[in-house]
C-alpha cells in the first residue's frame, strides 16, 4: 500500500519552507519514525519522518525546493523492502546486471596480464568524498582553505556533521597547515534562517530609534556564590550554576519595576506585558535562535537553568520547535562566551530592548580609598528610544548591576 509524505501543517507566520537535505533516496528502506527530510524555515529545521516501514518509492521535490504546507513530498510503499520494490530503476539495474552476469558465466574465461595494483587516490576514499559531500557550504570552503580532510574531523554538529567550527579547531589543535598557495572562494546562497536574520536586523534597524547604554558590573559576589554553592546546586537539581541564572533573575525583576522596558510598539500604541518572557540568544551552526523562558520572573534558579540547557541542546540537535522561538518580551544575549569585552546589541522586534553581557576580566577598580583588582563584566542596554527615555535605560541598568552586585538582595526578592 502507498502511502504519501507530506509537509506538516505550518503555522501561520510561516508560509512555506525549503527542503533542506534527503536523508533517504528513492529506492532504500525506511523505518517507522525514521527522518525522511529536513525541511527549513525561516525560523527552525523541522523533520519529516515515516510513518510506516517500507521502501521510499517516489520523491516529489528535490533538495532546495520550495513547499508549502500538505504538499506531497513522496510516497513510500508499505510493507515492501528494498530487493522486492516493483518498476523501479534500481530493479531493473539490479536485473540486468544479473543477467550480464549470467551471460558471463556462459563464456569461456580468457587469462587476464597482471596489472600492478594503482595507488589509492585521495578522492577514492569513500569516507573522505562521502564526508566531504554532506559538508555544508562554509564547512566546505574552510576544510578546502585549511587543506584539511573532513573524514579525520568528529563533528559536534546535527547527527554527527562536521561544522565550520570543529574544522577550525581541529585546524588549531592538531596543526593542519593550509593548503600551498591556494586562494580558494566558494558563492553559496543563503540559507533561509541566515537570511531571515538578515531581514529582521534590518527590519530593527531601520524601525526604531535604536540608543546603547551600558555601565560595568563587579562579579566577585556572584563568583563566591557559585563556587560556595555550586557542588550542592549540582548535587540537588542535576545541573550546573552558570551566570545566565543570574542575569535572567536580575532581569526579570528590573522588568517589574521598569515596566517601559519589557513593552512593545504596535503602531501608536504601547502594550505592557504583565509577565517576563525572556529571550536567551543562543549560537547554532545555522545562526542565532531565541527561545523563550516564559513567565521567568516565577521561575526558580534551577528551573531558568534546565531550561537553557534544554534549549541549548535542542539548539545543536536541531529539535527546537517554531513555538519555542515565538513570542518573548525581552532578549538577553551573551556575547561574552566568545571573548566579547563589549557590544551594542541589536533589538529583537517587536521587542523593545535587549541586554547585552560580555567577558568578566579582571581590572583595577577603587575600593573604600584602595585600588584592588576585581572581575568586571561591561553591560550594555540597547533600547528603542521612541519609547524608553534615557533615565529608564539607565536606571534599568544600575537595577541590573546592584542585584549583580548583591546577590543576597536578589534570593529575598528586593
Amino acid at each position: 500500500m502507498s502511502t504519501e509524505i507530506k509537509v506538516p501543517v505550518l503555522p501561520e507566520s510561516v508560509s512555506d519552507a525549503t527542503i533542506a537535505t534527503w536523508h533517504k533516496k528513492a529506492g532504500d528502506a525506511v523505518s517507522r519514525d525514521e527522518n525522511l527530510v529536513d525541511l527549513e524555515t525561516d525560523k527552525v529545521v523541522l523533520e519529516v519522518p515515516s510513518p510506516v516501514d517500507g521502501v521510499l518509492k517516489e520523491i516529489k521535490f528535490q533538495s532546495g525546493d520550495t513547499v508549502t504546507s500538505d504538499q506531497v513530498l513522496a510516497i513510500v510503499e508499505a510493507g515492501a523492502t528494498a530487493s522486492d520494490k516493483g518498476g523501479n530503476d534500481a530493479g531493473k539495474k539490479a536485473d540486468k546486471k544479473n543477467d550480464e552476469a549470467a551471460t558471463a558465466e556462459a563464456k569461456p574465461v580468457q587469462p587476464k596480464k597482471e596489472e600492478a595494483p594503482k595507488p589509492a587516490s585521495k578522492s577514492s576514499s569513500g569516507d573522505r568524498s562521502s564526508k566531504g559531500d554532506e559538508l555544508p557550504p562554509g564547512a566546505r570552503f574552510t576544510a578546502n582553505k585549511e587543506g584539511i580532510d573532513p573524514s579525520n574531523v568528529e563533528g559536534t554538529g546535527r547527527r554527527g556533521a562536521v561544522t565550520k567550527e570543529d574544522l577550525l579547531n581541529y585546524a588549531k589543535n592538531a596543526g593542519a597547515g593550509k593548503a600551498g598557495g591556494a586562494r580558494p572562494e566558494e558563492r553559496v546562497p543563503m540559507t533561509r534562517m541566515r537570511a531571515r536574520i538578515a531581514e529582521r536586523l534590518m527590519e530593527s534597524k531601520n524601525s526604531t530609534a535604536m540608543l546603547t547604554s551600558s555601565n560595568e558590573v563587579n562579579m566577585k559576589a556572584v563568583m563566591d556564590m557559585r563556587k560556595a554553592q555550586g557542588e550542592a546546586f549540582q548535587k540537588a537539581y542535576g545541573i550546573k550554576l552558570g551566570f545566565m541564572s543570574f542575569f535572567v533573575k536580575a532581569a526579570a525583576n528590573a522588568l517589574q519595576r521598569y515596566p517601559l522596558v519589557n513593552a512593545s510598539v504596535d503602531g501608536k500604541d504601547i502594550i505592557y506585558h504583565g509577565y517576563a518572557d525572556i529571550s536567551i540568544a543562543v549560537s547554532t551552526d545555522k545562526g542565532l535562535v531565541t527561545p523563550v523562558l516564559r513567565n521567568a520572573e516565577s521561575m526558580s534558579f534551577a528551573e531558568v537553568e534546565q531550561a537553557i540547557d534544554g534549549y541549548a541542546r535542542a539548539a545543536r540537535e536541531g529539535g527546537l520547535k517554531l513555538e519555542d522561538l515565538q513570542g518573548g518580551t525581552f532578549t538577553i544575549t551573551n556575547g561574552g562566551t566568545f571573548g566579547s569585552l563589549f557590544s551594542t546589541p541589536i533589538i529583537n522586534p517587536p521587542q523593545s530592548a535587549i541586554l547585552g553581557m560580555h567577558a568578566i576580566k579582571e581590572r583595577a577598580i577603587v575600593e573604600n580609598g584602595q585600588v584592588v583588582a576585581a572581575p568586571m563584566m561591561y553591560i550594555a542596554l540597547s533600547y528603542d528610544h521612541r519609547i524608553i527615555d534615557g533615565k529608564d535605560a539607565v536606571l534599568f541598568l544600575v537595577d541590573i548591576k546592584n542585584q549583580l552586585e548583591n546577590p543576597h538582595r536578589m534570593l529575598l526578592g528586593m
